[in-house]
């Protein structure tokens, strides 16, 4: 008896094992053919993709992925157009971003009369005591001086007048800056005998007057008061207010063709949000955020904040962010030798370095990604030092460098030594350009400025992004700049020599963001079994001209399997 147990057992289960699926369990739930595929894994060939749930199923030839198809499969005719993964936003802010959607936005403005005149509109519909915020003024970038200006800076008289009872707080393009006027000042108790703050720089005109210009540490109490304002504001209008600027960000990401976007530097409450958005199926795209509080905030409690692929991988918390020094445009970089256009000053070191290390220690203890905004060769190199102490034998963490952007060549080599990777973003090269040699010299800025080759020649992993709102979100002029370092809007070049290749670009902005999370297993390239995050161009920017890169749009953009822009042309059967 028990012999035939066994044998009918024993049959029980080879039945299961040969059981074959039926034609519909093995068939696609998307197939896009006929498609110029880039994969970002270095294979060629693939004319075809396979979808299955929210994962890639298989890639190749039609024949082979036809047979896939089944009843219920949809089917895109990608029409010889480019089939790539979705960009990865390597570096940005992205309720920052949402918030500038909502508000004032300068990336376009070349003179300060433009930026005043969309003041005095939004004042015009403002109620009494209401502030006025905008972000993207850049001095360095305008056609003309102010009339009324000091040092190149315009002075508060201009907002003041027009706006004599709502606060008006600007911020720089870089975010290491900003314009108050009057109004904004009192609120924030600047006056003539306001002393700087530690790391930053109140801008004043000759007769100790405030200009209305703050710089790094300086811009606090300004930024104290704009958040008191907005704290005061009831919790149900507060709460609505972050959730649009979350939904347009995801937005304007998606028609971008973003599919995941690494956030740099979210507080414990933006962290709890982005989960429960996740657990809740509301985040269209997929965020890894950097918490970012001070060494005595995070002690006890940021265990508890460690997140990883929450909501089927659309929210991830598993890195902390600080940063050591401010812009180069804002002469806030932190260099080894004083700035050519300002002899008796070295920058900005805005951040303690002994508080930088005690966040480098909690990372290291719990496991977690350090990622350190270092923009002035000082400021790299001491950073390198922080990395260098806790790098262990065969440990891969992974941490980052934010910006890196001016180099002393000496410690180019150390990026690889150390294991650290640079997360640099391509758009801030040719945006910067206009000032850079006058910041450091030609010699500074030929052999160190946004050294990307040079790293990459060394085998340093580069994360590409945009840092939105700093620049616009566009992976298309930011994947331009990468491979030409050629502006726009006058054709100026900065060192080409320093380019990358398309696929050193491309695979700056997928595969490698990807390993720059810990998530290269299940994104940034086309591979059965990773997630289907993929997105359709109408050119395949690996090999189309130089001269038509920036007319490229984004067709589709879909995320884990699902489609969540499509443009009109594009028609799944």
């Amino acid at each position: 008896m028990n012999r035939l147990l066994a044998l009918l057992v024993l049959i029980g289960l080879l039945s299961c094992q040969n059981q074959t699926p039926t034609p519909e369990d093995n068939s696609a739930d998307f197939i896009i053919y006929n498609a110029s595929i880039y994969t970002a894994n270095d294979e060629i060939g693939h004319k075809c993709i396979a979808i299955k749930g929210d994962k890639i199923m298989a890639l190749g030839d039609r024949m082979n992925i036809m047979q896939l198809q089944g009843d219920s499969t949809k089917l895109i005719n990608a029409l010889g157009r480019c089939v790539m993964p979705g960009f990865i936003e390597g570096h940005g802010h992205f309720s920052g971003f949402g918030e500038t959607l909502q508000n004032l936005n300068f990336l376009s403005d070349t003179t300060w009369q433009d930026i005043v005149k969309k003041v005095e509109a939004k004042v015009s519909t403002a109620q009494p005591g209401e502030w006025i915020y905008g972000r993207g003024w850049h001095q360095e970038k305008w056609r003309e001086q102010p009339d009324e200006n000091f040092g190149g800076y315009p002075t508060h008289l201009s907002l003041s007048d027009i706006s004599p009872d709502n606060p008006v707080i600007l911020v720089h393009a870089s975010g290491h800056s900003l314009f108050a006027n009057e109004k904004a000042m009192q609120l924030a108790g600047i006056n003539r005998e306001t002393a700087d703050e530690k790391g930053g720089k109140i801008i004043r005109d000759n007769s100790g007057a405030a200009i209305g210009v703050f710089e790094e540490n300086a811009m606090t109490p300004v930024k104290m008061a704009f958040n008191n304002y907005k704290k005061s504001l009831d919790e149900k209008t507060q709460t609505e207010l972050w959730h649009q600027a979350i939904d347009l960000a995801q937005k304007e990401c998606l028609k971008n063709g973003i599919t995941s976007f690494q956030d740099a530097g979210s507080k414990f409450h933006e962290i709890e949000r982005y989960a429960q958005l996740a657990k809740d199926g509301k985040l269209d795209i997929r965020l890894w955020s950097m918490a970012r509080h001070s060494s005595e905030e995070l002690t006890g409690k940021i265990g508890q904040y460690r997140m990883v692929g929450v909501g089927n991988n659309h929210f991830t918390c598993r890195a902390l962010k600080t940063e050591v020094d401010g812009a180069l445009g804002a002469h806030g970089a932190w260099l080894l030798e004083p700035y050519t256009d300002k002899p008796d000053f070295l920058g900005q070191n805005t951040t303690e370095i002994s508080e930088v290390e005690a966040i480098a220690k909690l990372a290291d203890k719990h496991d977690m990604q350090l990622c350190i905004h270092a923009i002035g060769d000082r400021a790299n190199k001491e950073i390198l030092d922080i990395i260098e102490k806790y790098k262990e034998p065969n440990k891969d963490k992974r941490w980052r460098i934010e910006h890196a952007q001016h180099l002393n060549p000496g410690d180019i080599m150390r990026f690889k030594e150390t294991g650290a990777i640079a997360s640099m973003q391509g758009v801030h090269c040719t945006s910067d350009a206009p000032f850079v040699v006058k910041r450091l010299g030609q010699l500074r800025a030929k052999v160190g400025a946004y050294a990307w080759k040079a790293l990459i020649n060394q085998g340093v992993t580069i994360v590409n992004g945009t840092d939105v709102p700093v620049e616009d979100i566009s992976p298309i002029k930011n994947f331009y700049a990468s491979v030409t370092r050629t502006r726009t809007d006058n054709g100026m070049t900065f060192f080409v020599e320093n380019r990358m290749t398309r696929d050193q670009a491309l695979k700056s902005y997928t595969i490698n963001a990807a390993y720059g999370a810990f998530e290269e297993d299940i994104k940034g390239s086309l591979e059965p079994g990773k997630l289907a995050d993929i997105i359709l161009l109408d050119r395949n920017l690996a090999v189309c001209k130089e001269e038509h890169i920036l007319g490229t749009r984004i067709l589709m953009t879909m995320v884990g399997g699902e489609v969540k822009h499509l443009h009109p042309t594009v028609k799944i059967h």
